[in-house]
């Protein structure tokens, strides 16, 4: 089952809405809670998580890649496990992530490297962080709120500061549906510079749990005027192949890693 926009994608990514409203009398627990429902959308606490990961990037002028892995998530242990199948060159690598540690999986050398939940995930628009499940509620406060439309989509459009190390940016603007998810980000800098805009064109639901079935980014900090125009890297993320089925421990360990790599 998937929800999916009905208007072009660059709706989404460009012009946010044709009207918003700011709402008075701020109610700042409010919206905490909604970031809290957000959260219980996206986040899977009773099982584990699988699927297949596309990631394809366009280099601003158009040079392109691809990478495809499989991904095991367990959010209730703050875990995920990532093993690159495309391209051949990288296949076999892998990234783990146990509580607040992520390890870089060489097949090569069999040798494990520290790395950061915030760095590009083979160097494209995607993060390490974006395998991770939604952590609005506990990464962030909302400090300012209105409502307006995104393409076919009422939202409620609010302004995050981050309040734990862990966020993956100073500040944020999410657009949310009355559906409780999330349609649209925009990441800042401390400074207010935006990062990266990121589109959720599409979302598929397995069993009670939400998922992004496809995902469109594009990165500000990477980016060349082509033809008097600016483009920027952009990154599309298409998930497939969803299980909730429960994993055995041994899936969450450096030796799976390094056995499922040969």
């Amino acid at each position: 089952m998937k929800r999916t926009f009905l208007v072009p994608i660059m709706v989404f990514i460009g012009v946010f809405c044709l009207t918003a409203q700011t709402i008075s009398g701020f109610d700042s627990k409010k919206y905490q809670d909604l970031l809290v429902r957000v959260d219980r959308e996206l986040s899977v606490m009773e099982t584990d998580v699988a699927a297949e990961y596309l990631i394809q990037k366009r280099d601003p002028g158009g040079a392109t890649s691809s990478t495809r892995a499989t991904v095991f998530r367990r959010d209730a242990k703050n875990q995920f496990l990532v093993l690159i199948l495309e391209p051949v060159v990288d296949k076999g690598k892998g990234y783990l992530k146990l509580g607040d540690n992520l390890w870089l999986y060489d097949p090569v050398g069999k040798t494990f490297t520290f790395t950061s939940a915030k760095e590009r995930f083979q160097n494209s628009s995607f993060r390490n962080s974006d395998f991770e499940p939604s952590h609005l509620s506990r990464d962030y406060k909302p400090v300012t709120a209105e409502r307006g439309k995104l393409g076919v989509y009422d939202c409620t459009i609010l302004d995050l500061e981050a309040v734990t190390k862990d966020a993956a940016y100073p500040r944020m603007k999410i657009w949310v549906s009355d559906d409780n998810l999330v349609r649209k980000r925009e990441e800042y800098s401390l400074s207010g510079a935006i990062m990266r805009t990121t589109a959720i064109p599409a979302y598929q639901k397995i069993e009670t749990k939400w998922l992004p079935a496809s995902m469109v980014i594009l990165d500000h900090l990477q980016s060349k005027t082509i033809n008097g125009k600016v483009e920027y890297e952009r990154t599309t993320v298409t998930i497939s192949k969803p299980s909730l089925k429960a994993l055995p421990d041994t899936v969450y360990t450096k030796d799976y890693l390094e056995r499922v790599a040969r």
